[in-house]
């Protein structure tokens, strides 16, 4: 079984991706357990972004290797639509305007599409050096937070325009120290940020001004080895954290203080 990259909910269920998988483990939020694989055709690999919409009852699946995102409608999971992006689509999310972001680490770019694949928004992120952006998620200001798959890690906020509104800084934090291989996002109703800090098997917290971070302290018997997918679920005050290596599970912690 290959690490998890992804995870996303909806409703009841809880949509987890593979690494190497073609198709989403579906399961039930209340209960954990395995309610069905949904089959996402033509889906290559790897693939590593899942996002979930309420408002269009859908799901996307990000192609790495075919530049594509892949569109399953929920309500028909055989009805799946798929459109071309840049190069490198990794982490996807869904903005307030049920858009779907996309990160395109290939072209350093980040894309915004309509849930039927038409290009709204496109920012180039080299001409302000920003390589490697692995997820982005916007802020209720506009702005997005982008984490980016390098070592030290690196978290910066950017504007429409591409510029860059504020970074993290780990000398401004006490004794977090550097990240290494940051991947999700996940960012809570007050624009404070979680991070997946893969390398270094743990979870940072920030602030939204990107001021201040600290080390999430979860509830788990053994450490979290290689945290890779992450999800925050504040209607059940649930996080989720999938694991690339070790056990590769998905993790969950519930009433979760941030």
């Amino acid at each position: 079984m290959t690490g998890v990259v992804a995870i996303t909910s909806l409703g009841d269920d809880v949509f987890v991706l593979r690494f190497s998988g073609s198709q989403v483990e579906v399961y039930d939020a209340r209960t954990f357990a395995l309610q069905c694989h949904i089959r996402i055709p033509g889906l290559g690999s790897p693939s590593y972004g899942l996002a979930a919409s309420i408002h269009n009852d859908c799901l996307y699946a990000s192609d790495c290797s075919n530049r594509r995102i892949h569109r399953v409608d929920l309500s028909d999971s055989s009805a799946v639509k798929q459109w071309s992006v840049a190069s490198g689509p990794v982490g996807l999310s869904v903005n307030k305007e049920h858009n779907v972001v996309v990160a395109c680490q290939g072209a350093y770019k980040l894309q915004e599409y309509t849930t039927h694949g038409t290009l709204v928004r496109e920012i180039s992120l080299q001409q302000v050096g920003l390589f490697s952006a692995w997820h982005a998620v916007q802020l209720s200001t506009g702005d997005y937070v982008v984490s980016r798959n390098t070592s030290p890690g690196a978290v910066s906020v950017v504007g429409v325009d591409g510029q860059v509104v504020r970074s993290y800084d780990q000398s401004q934090a006490s004794n977090v120290g550097p990240m290494s291989g940051p991947r999700s996002l996940a960012v809570t109703k007050n624009d404070n940020i979680l991070v997946a800090d893969r390398s270094n098997n743990r979870i940072v917290s920030l602030n939204s001004s990107l001021s201040s971070a600290h080390e999430l302290v979860l509830p788990v018997d053994n450490a979290i080895k290689s945290p890779f997918g992450l999800f925050l679920d504040e209607l059940r005050k649930r996080l989720y954290v999938g694991e690339y290596d070790g056990e590769r599970q998905v993790l969950v912690f519930d009433n979760v203080q941030l």
